[in-house]
């Protein structure tokens, strides 16, 4: 039977409805083989990105988009599809990337893939180790991890998953990309600050943080997308300038704001019950006990880089907290 999570960019309704009347498998490989022939007919090379409606996604589509380059999405579910599309991007897979099947299905015919894992799910780094397997019995060229900055860290479960996957594929024979940003400038991080007045942080709140911009994260993955050669082997540190304490981001933000923002220390288990509810230690284990051992280790260590490595690629100053703040900021009700 037709495998239900795929979505070619010429794979329509009626398709589906033809191939589960066929009366043998025979006409449901003629059309699959025909959807995706024609994603890719002319194409000088696809570019593959998962996660493409993720946080890093949402930035990087629109950038690849604009160059006109042949893309395939990979994503979850229906609505990202949806949204995708959309956006113009016509070829989409759509299910799980722990399938193997929709892994193989969606790197027949790439290139290139830049690959963000699901970030705190318990399989993660099964997945991505599938990932790339699958990326290397498919003939892709160049392979891009998305990574964190200090993979290095063995008491930080998703940093100890991230280094093994870079192990996996430092030895997979591809030529690959890794990227290893500092901790994202969220949006969403600064509601309470703007609605209450408080930016609240599951850590020490004298501890140092080094910062990036997902948007600069998203035009260093494109222009290593783009020019594979020159950027084959490499394993970037992707920080922005700056230093900052928790009080330290609550003055820029009052800065900007024109009025007093504080610090707010919150437990971690607070911190997950918010987003994940109040049994979720019993619900998600897994993301519980990386919470608490992210406030453990930034409560005790500073998490800094250097911008050194960004600047370069970028050809110009990174973007600072305070610009991304004022940026997003011009676009909340005040």
């Amino acid at each position: 039977m037709i495998p239900e999570v795929l979505t070619f960019c010429s794979w329509s309704p009626e398709d589906g409805a033809r191939a589960r009347s066929a009366d043998d498998g025979s006409r449901i490989v003629e059309l699959l083989e025909r959807a995706r022939n024609e994603c890719t007919q002319g194409d000088d090379f696809v570019i593959l990105v998962t996660a493409a409606n993720g946080n890093q996604g949402k930035h990087l589509i629109s950038r690849l988009l604009e160059t006109g380059e042949p893309l395939r999405t990979c994503v979850r579910s229906e609505d990202s599809a949806r949204f995708l599309r959309s956006a113009g991007v016509t070829d989409v897979v759509v299910g799980d990337i722990a399938d193997s099947a929709v892994m193989a299905h969606a790197m027949r015919g790439v290139d290139k893939v830049y690959y963000v894992g699901p970030t705190l799910h318990p399989e993660e780094r099964g997945m991505g180790f599938a990932a790339m397997d699958a990326a290397r019995e498919a003939g892709v060229k160049h392979f891009v991890f998305s990574s964190v900055l200090h993979a290095i860290l063995t008491d930080l479960t998703q940093h100890e998953v991230k280094r093994d996957l870079e192990e996996h594929l430092l030895s997979s024979g591809m030529e690959f990309t890794i990227l290893q940003p500092a901790n994202y400038m969220l949006r969403h991080r600064l509601k309470p600050a703007v609605e209450q007045g408080l930016f609240r942080l599951s850590w020490a709140l004298d501890r140092y943080q080094s910062m990036v911009d997902l948007s600069d994260v998203a035009e260093v993955a494109a222009t290593v997308l783009a020019d594979s050669d020159r950027h084959a082997g490499a394993t970037y540190e992707l920080v922005a300038p700056g230093r900052y304490t928790a009080h330290d981001i609550a003055k820029v933000i009052s800065e900007v704001l024109g009025r007093e923002v504080a610090a707010e220390r919150i437990d971690a288990d607070e911190f997950t019950a918010a987003s994940l509810g109040a049994d979720h230690e019993i619900r998600f284990p897994y993301h519980t006990g990386a919470a608490r051992a992210i406030s453990k280790r930034y409560s005790s260590h500073d998490f800094i880089g250097n911008a050194n490595v960004l600047t370069w690629l970028l050809g110009r100053e990174p973007t600072s907290f305070t610009e991304f703040v004022r940026r997003e900021l011009g676009s909340f009700s005040l």
